[in-house]
């Protein structure tokens, strides 16, 4: 790749929020700023391979975007027409900076006007900078789905007159916690694919990653953020020993440790000491913990389960999730045994929380299987293969309902 090519596109990976952020700032339109970064990133292509890079790239595709932005709106004598964010008025002797532009933009793509799947979607395209296609293949949708999704999300903007500001003081708490949601909602599905023939989408995985690295830049002070970063890293680190060479899904247990990133471990461990020095860790703090602890274990039999068990118990108080209760049960399993983690995870099924959820039935069988019900186990390993799309999770799912005496159904 040429040089030029090759800075436009660490640009777009690195600055594209910024340089979006900027620009929403002079046309107060998402859609018009859109178009003019697009241009600007497209004129640099050709101006840095004639006269070379810039050494602030980001500051010349900014510069670049804003002129775009005000011919046209120069052009269109539309400038009032276009006011469909409403900016909120600086300070005087207070310009915003990029950082705090970057953030608008963040909290204005996951306003809890707009529907989860619409906030992920416009975060992947806007915030990220992902094409449309690229985003409708992350979720296996076709392009013109994800196209209108997209699309009305922005309609949604304009039209309820969403502010591109800083949420006010009182609002804060609970619009960082919808950002971090959507960012783990993020990572989450790059992690294990819900659907495919991969385990992992790496691409959306990065996404989400770098997002979390931005907002833990913007608010350094917020244990949360820490928290949310040190769980994406502490996850990440592993991404390389998740699956066999022949794509078989490999547990945690039969993963290579020595390959796995020492450097990103460290880095997670010392954000997860920052985000429980706050006292009253919340619900990414304690998750990031239990991660951390996995993955900083020598090996799968010195993984310390009583602690991650008190970990569960104190995420179970501030996070009363039926799928905390189920990763729980896990760890009750490996700190207790496998007969007390049975009655919780029955007890689970009759609250009726997970059903459709195909971790609890997977779960439950590879417990019946410890306790050698082999024929029991069978039956719920079929129920987990009936609720589960991604192919490396049937795979390895097809394989235990062999060794347990099973067979496939034809639909298997």
């Amino acid at each position: 790749m040429n040089p030029a090519r090759q800075a436009v596109a660490d640009a777009h990976r690195h600055e594209w929020a910024a340089v979006l952020a900027a620009t929403v700032r002079v046309t107060r339109d998402l859609d018009l700023a859109e178009e003019c970064v697009q241009d600007a990133y497209a004129a640099a292509l050709g101006d840095w391979t004639r006269g070379g890079v810039p050494s602030k790239p980001g500051a010349w595709l900014t510069t670049a975007a804003r002129h775009n932005a005000l011919d046209a709106l120069r052009r269109a004598r539309t400038l009032r027409s276009k006011l469909h964010l409403l900016v909120e008025p600086e300070r005087a002797g207070a310009p915003a900076s990029d950082g705090d532009d970057r953030l608008r933009l963040v909290f204005l793509c996951c306003h809890p006007a707009l529907a989860v799947e619409a906030q992920v979607a416009l975060t992947l395209r806007v915030v990220c900078g992902v094409a449309t296609p690229d985003v409708a293949k992350a979720f296996l949708v076709s392009e013109p789905t994800m196209a209108a999704r997209i699309t009305r999300a922005k309609k949604k903007i304009a039209t309820a007159g969403i502010p591109f500001r800083m949420p006010g003081a009182a609002e804060l708490p609970a619009r960082v916690d919808a950002v971090l949601t959507v960012i783990h909602l993020l990572f989450t599905t790059g992690h294990t694919a819900p659907t495919g023939p991969e385990l992992t989408r790496t691409g959306i995985a990065e996404h989400a990653l770098d997002l979390a690295r931005l907002l833990h830049g913007l608010l350094p002070g917020e244990c949360e953020v820490r928290g949310l970063l040190a769980l994406l890293l502490a996850n990440h680190a592993r991404r390389a020993t998740r699956t066999a060479d022949d794509g078989r899904l490999l547990l945690l247990e039969e993963q290579d440790r020595s390959v796995w990133d020492a450097g990103v471990i460290a880095e997670a461990h010392e954000l997860v000491v920052g985000a429980l020095r706050g006292g009253g860790p919340g619900r990414f703090a304690l998750q990031a913990a239990i991660a951390a602890l996995h993955a900083s274990a020598p090996s799968y039999s010195d993984t310390d389960w009583p602690q991650i068990l008190v970990l569960y118990n104190a995420l179970l108080k501030v996070w009363p999730s039926p799928v905390v209760a189920l990763n729980r049960a896990v760890a009750v399993s490996m700190a207790d045994g496998p007969a007390p983690a049975l009655a919780e995870i029955e007890s689970l099924e009759r609250d009726g929380g997970l059903v459709g959820y195909r971790y609890l039935p997977a779960v439950k069988a590879d417990l019946l299987r410890r306790l050698g019900k082999a024929p029991e186990a069978a039956a719920e390993y079929e129920r987990a293969l009936a609720l589960t799309d991604n192919e490396a999770e049937r795979a390895f799912l097809l394989g235990r309902l062999s060794e347990t005496g099973g067979t496939p159904s034809s639909k298997d």
